[in-house]
């Protein structure tokens, strides 16, 4: 009895740490997109919502009634390098407009739950023309018509919509496309996780980008902590509150960002990430969430073998510009110049012609150079300054001289 009480408290943790690892990866998961997934989640959900509760202070709800399970995730964090994504092959990212467009988009669902996409598209060509901040949807415009399909696929793909009659993408082709959508207004107030609501705070719409960074602050202000969560030694602060807002803001960028740089963290973080709780918390939260911890003397980072918790892979032949990252990023042992990369990706184009069809052409080297650096700051392998393109500690592991020093090691023990 005491063996299988043993097989079935090993079998919880499992699924405790799989069911984080996907929330980590998707931070909205419907019973109708990932049924196994939100399955997992609903049976564990108490250990898992309170993992991230005490670890990250991200609130977790669980609906089992309409399907869905949603981590807000919260962090005052402006990082061009995850934008949303065209549901393409390209994988795009969102521009001005698409952000726009949804932005309006998710606003007039709220107001029916079902409607056509001509319906739609014409609530949102009224709402566009009433704002003089908005260019007015034109859906007499392919190329208009091809962002708001981008925009109604991507809340597809969230389950905010579904298509029971019709296929979105025929609006492309033409305005007269005939598609009928249920809508889930419950998902569509889910979808925006800041604590504060931007309609709640009164800027003058030319003052927006000149303030940028203090309304991001304020629409992320999280009062369990006492002060705005980007400021963690304030007057006012309790201790309580500081070490609740210590313990959450360092974990919040482990389990989000790719790798933990000491030197980005502030004073205050590394003492409380090296002091004896920290270090005890740190093995534990690994440990919970299926993680191995890798440290090293610049920073630590989660490495999740089974490639879990992670919405995009690296080292990965999915793409070719991640593949010219890991090529590039064996000759980049220092700071080089953009130029100096744009000549190695022209030469690897030389060197296998029949590889990367997409980056041919007079520009393609250029093009394919400055994709594979996107791809390594994404992943926190690099560094882009005035033109200089630098390593950052955690480019050793992809290389070949570590790689070798880690196998020699693993032979060793």
């Amino acid at each position: 009895m005491s063996q299988l009480a043993n097989q079935l408290a090993a079998a919880e943790r499992e699924e405790v740490s799989l069911g984080i690892r996907q929330l980590l990866a998707a931070p909205l998961i419907t019973e109708r997109g990932k049924p196994d997934a939100f399955d997992l989640i609903r049976r564990r959900g108490e250990p898992i919502r309170q993992w991230f509760d005490y670890y990250c202070g991200w609130p977790l709800t669980i609906e089992p009634r309409l399907g869905y399970a949603r981590l807000a995730k919260v962090r005052v964090a402006d990082d061009p390098r995850r934008p949303l994504r065209r549901l393409r092959s390209g994988k795009a990212p969102f521009d001005r407009r698409r952000y726009v467009l949804l932005c309006v988009t998710a606003a007039e669902l709220l107001a029916t739950p079902v409607t056509t996409i001509g319906l739609l598209a014409k609530r949102v060509v009224q709402a566009t023309a009433a704002d003089e901040a908005i260019t007015t949807l034109d859906t007499a415009s392919r190329e208009e018509r091809r962002a708001l399909v981008d925009v109604l696929r991507l809340l597809e793909h969230y389950g905010v919509l579904d298509a029971v009659d019709g296929s979105t993408e025929a609006f492309v082709e033409s305005a007269e496309a005939k598609v009928l959508y249920q809508i889930d207004g419950t998902l569509v107030l889910r979808l925006l996780s800041a604590p504060i609501g931007p309609s709640r705070l009164e800027v003058p719409l030319d003052e927006v980008a000149l303030r940028f960074e203090e309304l991001l602050a304020a629409v992320s202000r999280e009062r369990r902590y006492g002060v705005s969560s980007a400021h963690s030694d304030r007057p006012g602060q309790s201790e309580v509150q500081r070490n609740l807002w210590l313990r959450h803001s360092v974990f919040r960028r482990l389990v989000d960002d790719p790798v933990l740089y000491f030197d980005d963290l502030s004073d205050a973080e590394r003492a409380y990430l090296a002091s004896p709780t920290g270090r005890q918390l740190l093995r534990r939260a690994a440990e919970q969430g299926g993680f191995v911890l890798e440290e090293r003397a610049e920073g630590v980072l989660l490495v999740d073998v089974e490639s879990v918790a992670t919405d995009s892979r690296f080292p990965d032949d999915a793409g070719n510009a991640k593949v010219a990252a890991l090529l590039l990023l064996e000759t980049l042992t220092g700071p080089v110049t953009v130029e100096q990369l744009r000549i190695q990706a022209g030469e690897l184009l030389s060197r296998f012609p029949r590889w990367a069809e997409g980056y041919r052409g007079p520009d393609g080297a250029e093009r394919l150079a400055a994709d594979a650096i996107e791809v390594l700051m994404a992943f926190g392998l690099a560094q882009l300054s005035s033109g200089i393109a630098r390593p950052l500690p955690a480019a050793a592991r992809y290389t070949v001289r570590e790689a070798r020093t880690a196998d020699s090691e693993g032979a060793s023990g």
